[in-house]
């Protein structure tokens, strides 16, 4: 059985986002949510969930987090707009 990896982003409680990616999308939210995830989480506190997408490989899923960091304010936007009427 092939593991899966979640590429994921946050809202921070000072409007900004966090991108990254795990293979147990509950616990490190978790873990963000209690301040023991990411320096950016620790210092900025978490929102909400905004976006997550369940990727085969930890491979894409690395490559997958990086294109998504090199997005504007805006196209992550239009990016989370969906996924928040799902959530």
């Amino acid at each position: 059985m092939k593991k899966a990896y979640y590429v994921y982003m946050l809202e921070a409680l000072n409007g900004n986002f966090y991108t990254g990616f795990t293979v147990d999308l509950e616990e490190r939210l978790k873990a963000h949510k209690t301040g023991k995830g990411a320096k950016f989480t620790r210092a900025f506190g978490v929102k909400q969930l905004v976006y997550q997408e369940k990727l085969n490989s930890k491979s894409k899923a690395m490559k997958r987090e990086a294109e998504i960091k090199r997005l504007t304010r805006n196209e992550k936007e239009l990016l989370v707009q969906p996924h928040l009427l799902r959530l």
